[in-house]
């Protein structure tokens, strides 16, 4: 059976929009804009633009615009990076970045790759995320690719992945796409939340990768200081192309690498995408810790 990717998968506007009034806020903290001002940046009435980011994010607009304000108080005692980049690295993201995921990088070898996927089943799906449609393939051995749909509805590098595996025997599963979405993005059993990647990439490639994983998890960080990380300070241009190689989004976390200024940078699957994904994790974490606080409320009220 030959996988195919349904046309017109382009991703909803609902994040675009948010990510509009995510830039808008973050740019305009100090002067406190309103609800008002916020729904106007999404083009939104003000009852919607709270009802669809509550929906989103799971908190208010006002608690976002708490936090980040929090961030800017911070950042004009520190130094002037971008209000955003302040909040993450405040360690407002946490440990929680993949939500108690627990990801594996497992690598490709070279008779593996060499085989074009002869006697490999690649499992092809799509499923709704935060970020819009998302493409999912795996085999046996783990996640192999995950991309999101632009806005013509294309997965940007699938093509190519899906020459490279050519021989594989390829089968349609927006099933099995859908659990491994919801793994990801949604609440679901901790014993379920063990994920393996398997990726073909050359050595300098996965080096690059791993470090993503281990380093990248809880906070953002330069090029420059991902090059470090794994002893190759000078290797910057390198890096940024390992890093826009990277087949896997999300779980290997190169959203989180910004220029040397906290500027974005580029990213595969947009900018607009991209400052969506970090405002999500740290409105994610925000919440996170909305929840924990009355437990411990609770807890310290019944030890008196």
């Amino acid at each position: 059976m030959q996988a195919t990717v349904t046309d017109g998968l382009a991703a909803p506007p609902e994040f675009r929009r948010i990510a509009r009034a995510i830039e808008f806020v973050a740019a305009n903290v100090r002067q406190q804009p309103s609800l008002a001002d916020m729904a106007a940046a999404a083009n939104w009435s003000e009852y919607h633009f709270a009802r669809e980011f509550r929906r989103w994010t799971g908190i208010s607009p006002k608690q976002w615009l708490q936090e980040l304000s929090l961030a800017a108080a911070k950042q004009a005692l520190d130094d002037e990076r971008p209000v955003l980049q302040a909040a993450l690295d405040a360690g407002l993201s946490g440990s929680g970045r993949l939500h108690d995921l627990f990801v594996t990088l497992e690598a490709v070898t070279p008779g593996e790759y060499k085989s074009r996927g002869q006697g490999t089943t690649m499992r092809c799906g799509t499923a709704q995320s935060p970020f819009g449609t998302a493409l999912i393939v795996r085999s046996d051995r783990g996640i192999a690719f995950l991309a999101f749909a632009a806005e013509d509805g294309s997965f940007d590098g699938f093509e190519d992945f899906r020459a490279a595996w050519r021989d594989a025997k390829w089968e349609q599963d927006d099933a099995g796409a859908k659990r491994i979405a919801g793994a990801i993005w949604r609440a679901v059993p901790r014993a379920d939340r063990k994920l393996t990647l398997w990726v073909h990439g050359s050595n300098f490639q996965l080096q690059v990768w791993r470090a993503l994983l281990a380093v990248g998890q809880d906070r953002t960080l330069s090029y420059a200081a991902l090059a470090e990380s794994i002893g190759r300070g000078s290797a910057c241009r390198a890096v940024g192309s390992a890093v826009g190689a990277n087949p896997i989004a999300w779980l290997i976390p190169c959203h989180h690498v910004l220029r040397a200024n906290g500027a974005l940078g580029g990213y595969r699957w947009g900018l607009e995408r991209k400052r969506a994904m970090l405002a999500w994790e740290l409105a994610r974490s925000v919440r996170n810790a909305s929840r924990r606080r009355p437990s411990a409320s609770r807890a310290s009220a019944g030890s008196r």
